[in-house]
């Protein structure tokens, strides 16, 4: 009759700090901060250059400078090209030699007199002056000029004005730079996250390794029905497997077989009317109670034997079995890592000469082009109500996508980066590199690459669609190599980091 057993394990989840990569409402705060601080700081002395004097601010003191010595250090500042270091210099410079603001006045274009890196050292503990941009000194020169007879020159403006441009487009490329480096540096954290520790044992990111209560979400998904329904509706699937079973009855007679994940019992039953003596069908997900009914309703409760729980966690009612199904594809093939599953129970139960089914499955790829799927995944943020958003694309290529592809968008022959024989491969294997190289058979310029083909009936699996940010122009005949790399993510073994590199361009998408 049908039975029921209850694997619980015990552990308390990881609290998972909060990330926010927001600026939301900076500026307000930014604002109320600064008057607090104004409020709650005491005043701040500085210490005239050239005299004992004290002033309240740093402006206070340059006005100082330039009104009681006759020097303006902006323009010293200016004329010398002054950085960050040669500004403290000359500060220290100053305040250590004690010279004549003269002296500032008179300097030439030949080695300055604090080009020394003594000079680097502060004369006074917490300096005002040592604290302050020196290029914020400049762009706010206009509070604290020297003594004039009238209205700066129209010739000064413009070069002030050129100044102040040639500062912006600085800043612009540096920003330009920064923005580069900020991305070459998340490819390289992802290369390390993905590559540590691969190749170790009990490091392999297996789901076996998964507490009951961190994988509680992905077998709650499997609890609702329509997910259920979706899947036998789906008759390339089901049928592929019922033919398989009542075409090959002298493999399943008499036979015990273990379905691992059964959901809805569909492969069970299949495998008891094909013959099998026994079949253990175990899921961790509430649909077991609805297959144990299932399984009553159509008479098979002496041939199937219902166990809920993780493979990895409960004990079977066998030493052995001959036989493993498991429907454990997932998008991309790999995505949810169920086969890890199939492989822990193969390892711990399959008897010498048995077989797991599906034995071969792998993964092919093929280029398309889909201007219009380009234009409103990738494109779109270019102007959004007429405002830029391009930079949403750094947050949005990285996601992989999951839908349906039109075969006549294809541009290319499809090509196999992988096989898997079920009854032989490894857990390290299923994270894999491997080159590829596919052959163009349209002129025209790739926007997309995307695993599982469209050129038969549509399955719930769809394709896995790897938007590209800047569409790669090809040409008939010729052949696009690259390399592709799956990883599982080490915080969700579940999921998946895939990395396409193109040559002159990688990128890192996620499948979660």
């Amino acid at each position: 009759m049908a039975e029921y057993t209850d694997a619980q394990c015990d552990g308390a989840a990881d609290d998972m700090p909060k990330l926010s990569d927001g600026d939301d409402d900076v500026d307000n705060d930014e604002g109320q901060w600064l008057e607090e601080e104004e409020e709650d700081s005491p005043p701040v002395n500085v210490t005239c250059l050239f005299c004992d004097r004290l002033l309240t601010s740093v402006p206070a003191a340059l006005q100082h400078c330039a009104d009681e010595h006759g020097v303006n250090l902006v323009d010293v500042i200016r004329r010398h090209n002054l950085d960050d270091y040669g500004y403290i210099k000359m500060i220290n410079f100053i305040r250590s030699t004690k010279c004549a603001a003269s002296l500032l006045t008179g300097l030439t274009d030949a080695p300055l007199p604090w080009e020394s890196e003594d000079f680097l050292r502060p004369v006074l503990q917490d300096d005002p002056l040592l604290q302050t941009d020196p290029e914020e000194l400049c762009e706010d020169s206009s509070l604290w000029t020297g003594p004039s007879s009238g209205a700066e020159s129209h010739d000064a403006l413009q070069r002030r004005a050129q100044a102040a441009e040639d500062r912006a487009r600085s800043s612009e490329e540096a920003l330009t730079r920064a923005m580069d480096d900020l991305h070459k540096l998340k490819l390289l954290a992802q290369g390390l996250v993905l590559n540590a520790g691969t190749g170790k044992a009990g490091n392999l990111g297996s789901v076996a390794e998964l507490r009951e209560d961190e994988d509680e979400a992905y077998f709650g998904s499997y609890g609702h029905y329509g997910i259920h329904e979706e899947m036998l509706k789906d008759k390339v699937r089901t049928e592929s497997y019922r033919d398989f079973m009542y075409r090959n009855p002298d493999a399943f007679r008499d036979k015990v077989v273990l379905d691992v994940g059964c959901g809805t019992g569909i492969l069970s039953m299949f495998a008891a009317r094909a013959g099998a003596k026994q079949v253990i069908a175990v899921d961790q997900s509430e649909i077991i109670y609805q297959a144990m009914d299932i399984v009553r309703s159509n008479q098979l409760e002496d041939k199937i034997t219902l166990i809920k729980g993780r493979i990895e966690d409960i004990k079977l009612p066998v030493e052995t079995v001959d036989i493993i199904i498991s429907e454990w594809m997932g998008y991309f093939l790999l995505f949810e890592s169920m086969l890890d599953s199939v492989l822990y129970a193969r390892d711990r139960y399959l008897a010498d000469g048995g077989s797991v089914y599906p034995d071969l499955c792998n993964i092919s790829l093929a280029a398309v082009r889909d201007a219009q799927k380009h234009q409103e995944h990738i494109a779109f943020w270019d102007d959004v109500y007429g405002f830029n958003m391009g930079c949403m694309k750094k947050a949005v290529v990285p996601e992989a996508v999951v839908e349906v592809v039109s075969d006549d968008t294809l541009i290319s022959e499809p090509a196999v980066i992988q096989t898997f024989d079920c009854n032989r491969v490894c857990l390290s294997d299923l994270e894999f590199a491997s080159e590829f190289s596919l052959k163009i058979t349209t002129t025209t310029e790739c926007t997309v690459m995307f695993s599982t083909g469209p050129q038969v009936t549509k399955t719930h699996w769809k394709q896995t669609v790897f938007l590209l940010e800047k569409p790669v122009s090809v040409r008939a005949g010729e052949e696009l190599r690259g390399k592709i790399i799956v990883r599982k993510n080490k915080k969700d073994p579940r999921s998946l980091w895939v990395t396409f590199d193109l040559g002159d361009r990688k990128q890192t998408y996620s499948l979660q």
